[in-house]
């Protein structure tokens, strides 16, 4: 099974959206020395910055903070967020809730096939909630809560993701967004049903292995390994071009425009997701003109 599901909300963003995990210690992938996750220069006329690649939800300790990320810290005049606003929970809370609910819809479990249902009521269960109380969401919504619960078994937490990390270092300077809490939701939200639906089922599916999935993307990001990352994506079953589209290619566009508005030093930090595979963001931008180099 493809890496859909966990690829995006460890990598990717949106995995704000709940509380993830519980405060259990978890063990942590050691950084050695010369390695670290992945980072690059980005250049053209009036710019000359950083692109880093970020995960968004992780266990405690894991020292991923090297000399060489803390001097772009230092060196870069602002900080750029997929959406600068996705750290106003209660904000993304309510976009959430009134862009992912909507009346009249079929239940949760009518929406799966019969062979997925079993899978469907453990996740719930153990995610301490029902699949009645999810049918009130729409179909992508519901993937998203449900990927959520099935992550208590991770122990890791968003207060240990990279982004509270890099806006604490960048306190009393600029802090912006590529794009909005509403333009990340958006993305899903209008997907068709049937693509909604595919993710959903996929979400199921990823549940059963999300640990050793998780585990195995953790490990390559903090060693930088980009090429580990795309390979769980070529692994099994292939995503709904329609969800990979809207989701990933259609917003990594989108950012090279508002990477074309920046000026100066900026420290540009998104899911390690969007920076491999096919049409991601540091490709466009080379084939967009700019100078990008990998500096670890």
């Amino acid at each position: 099974m493809k890496s859909w599901v966990i690829r995006f909300l460890a990598l990717c963003g949106l995995a704000l959206i709940a509380a993830c995990g519980s405060e259990q210690k978890a063990p942590a992938p050691k950084v050695e020395a010369g390695q670290g996750p992945a980072l690059w220069r980005i250049e053209r006329a009036g710019l000359d910055g950083w692109i880093f690649g970020t995960i968004h939800v992780l266990p405690e300790g894991v020292d991923w903070q090297t000399p060489t990320i803390k001097q772009a810290w230092k060196d870069a005049d602002q900080l750029v967020l997929e959406a600068a606003d996705l750290q106003d929970q209660q904000k993304t809370l309510g976009l959430f809730e009134s862009m992912g609910r909507s009346p009249n819809l079929p239940a949760l479990d009518a929406r799966v096939p019969a062979g997925e249902r079993p899978e469907l009521d453990r996740i719930v269960k153990e995610g301490g909630t029902s699949a009645q109380a999810l049918s009130g969401y729409e179909s992508w919504a519901a993937a998203m809560l449900l990927s959520a619960a099935s992550q208590e078994s991770l122990n890791v937490s968003q207060a240990n993701g990279v982004e509270p990390v890099l806006i604490a270092a960048f306190k009393g300077r600029p802090i912006g967004g590529l794009e909005t809490v509403e333009r990340q939701f958006g993305a899903f939200d209008g997907l068709p049903e049937a693509a909604q639906r595919k993710l959903l089922i996929q979400t199921i599916h990823e549940a059963k292995d999300m640990k050793a999935l998780y585990n195995r993307i953790l490990t390559a990001w903090a060693k930088g390994d980009m090429e580990a990352i795309a390979k769980e994506d070529q692994n099994g079953e292939q995503p709904d071009p329609v969800v990979e589209d809207a989701i990933l290619t259609a917003r990594n566009r989108d950012w090279v425009g508002a990477v074309d508005k920046l000026k100066g030093r900026p420290f540009i930090a998104v899911g390690a997701g969007h920076l491999t595979g096919k049409d991601n963001l540091v490709d466009l931008l080379k084939a967009k003109g700019y100078k990008v180099t990998r500096v670890q």
